[in-house]
């Protein structure tokens, strides 16, 4: 599978522009393109799925283990021509205190691929060289194979670049000019996700992809991802996942995958989307699916009812706080989410998921699942977490240890009495930074598990197993 990793010395340098413009440009040109991107971000792959047609897909050692990684990039580039990595951060910035750990240079190592380096070439002449010569020579493993340069001034400073560069023997593989840049919508976490402006996304993405196809030379990108060392490495299965996960930490009994069940036999689970719960990786449905559930979509803002035969309810991350009062108008859903859960219905909700199972958010009423009050805040809270489940849920065993991250400007008021769901730390326990915590974290009451972690079920493919027995075990919606 020829591959290629596109990264930068930092962020804001112009990778995701690179890496998107070229997955819409070798699109074009009639290629199946693979999308994948380095780390737990939501946003970039819904915009690597336009420009390809196919699933952008994430790939962190740090929330699936670094043994997965490579497995789960040939899932996802199954039947593909190419595939294309964007990177996150800098080349070499992983996770806090872990010495590089879930970097893009740790990525592109795990799959043998080359590195092609954006640089932000603005007031650099010829020092671009000693950076470009610092980031391949700074880690072995990592080969810098080309370099795009972004953001160049006139046709004399791209001449002064590329001399520069000349004896380093790393190639230039294309050049962006500083009229080149493309607005691209944004917010408080950074870029509007895809669903949410469809029409604006779709236009983006082909304009990023004329201006990529024009500035960089694909034929030779195409060379340097043939360049890619021998991986031989059976693809990741969803189906052999939840069954060997039934022996895992998460437990969750036996294999509940039948193709020969009824319908009704196999329990539905929903799983809500449009454009207010637009977070979720694609391997999340594909193991409930291979664990026995039926998976069907829901939106939140627009469907006054849950689907029939509703068994469970997964309700991921996004941008609730965007449109509160659009949640909270579907009073109809609202009630019917929290009857849902009284009778015992199955519910895995994280980040967004939490805030909409609230007592309200900004002021504005939600489903009063949880005893709690959100807001928003001034403050980012980001980063990777490891933690234990506080308490036995649908999702996981008491005890259990899990890695996840989180991602919001919100807080949750709880009341008194509320059953946590995780003790989570922000800095990995034995690392050389300092650990904070554990934080008491989430809510546990019933078959409802509510928590700011967004977790990769990959990683521990038993929680999908277990969340599909618990919703055998529940109740349906008429």
């Amino acid at each position: 599978m020829p591959r290629v990793v596109i990264a930068a010395p930092a962020s804001g340098q112009g990778k995701t522009t690179v890496a998107t413009g070229l997955m819409a440009a070798l699109t074009a040109r009639g290629a199946r393109v693979s999308p994948h991107k380095v780390g737990p971000d939501y946003i970039d792959p819904g915009y690597h799925a336009l420009a390809c047609g196919r699933p952008g897909r994430n790939l962190d050692p740090f929330l699936v283990g670094e043994e997965r990684v490579a497995p789960l990039f040939a899932h996802g580039a199954l039947g593909a021509d190419i595939a294309v990595v964007e990177g996150v951060m800098g080349l070499y910035d992983g996770a806090a205190g872990l010495g590089g750990f879930a970097s893009t240079a740790h990525v592109a190592r795990l799959l043998a691929a080359p590195v092609v380096l954006v640089v932000d070439a603005r007031s650099q002449g010829r020092s671009v060289a000693a950076l470009v010569h610092g980031f391949a020579t700074y880690e072995a493993g990592a080969r810098v194979a080309g370099v795009v340069l972004n953001r160049v001034g006139t046709d004399r400073h791209e001449a002064i670049l590329r001399e520069s560069l000349e004896p380093l023997g790393i190639p230039v593989l294309g050049v962006l000019g500083r009229h080149d840049a493309i607005a691209k919508p944004s917010r408080h976490l950074g870029l509007v996700p895809a669903a949410e402006r469809h029409a604006e996304a779709v236009a983006t993405v082909a304009a990023l992809g004329t201006l990529v196809g024009a500035a960089v030379d694909l034929d030779a990108l195409w060379r340097v991802a043939r360049e890619a060392g021998p991986s031989k490495v059976e693809a990741w299965d969803p189906v052999r996942e939840t069954a060997l996960g039934n022996d895992g930490p998460s437990g969750g009994g036996a294999s509940r995958h039948d193709d020969g069940l009824p319908p009704l036999r196999r329990p539905r689970i929903a799983v809500a989307g449009g454009a207010a719960f637009t977070f979720g990786y694609a391997e999340t449905t594909e193991l409930l699916s291979a664990a026995g559930a039926d998976v069907v979509p829901f939106d939140p803002l627009r469907d006054e009812g849950l689907p029939e035969h509703t068994a469970g309810l997964v309700i991921g991350g996004g941008f609730p706080e965007v449109y509160a009062a659009d949640l909270s108008a579907n009073e109809k859903l609202r009630t019917a989410v929290a009857s849902f859960a009284q009778r015992g219905g199955a519910v895995a909700a994280e980040c967004a998921g939490l805030l909409y199972l609230a007592r309200s958010l900004d002021g504005s009423p939600m489903c009063a699942v949880v005893d709690a009050d959100a807001r928003m805040t001034g403050r980012l809270t980001l980063g990777y977490r490891e933690a234990v489940a506080a308490a036995d849920s649908v999702l996981a065993a008491a005890g259990t240890v899990v890695r996840g991250h989180e991602f919001h400007r919100t807080e949750v008021t709880p009341g008194a009495g509320r059953r946590a769901a995780w003790e989570a730390s922000p800095t990995r326990p034995g690392s050389a930074g300092p650990v904070v915590g554990p934080v008491r974290e989430g809510f546990v009451a019933g078959r409802v598990h509510a928590s700011y972690l967004h977790t990769h079920w990959a990683g521990s493919p038993g929680t999908a197993t277990r969340f599909v027995a618990a919703c055998r075990e529940a109740t349906p919606c008429a």
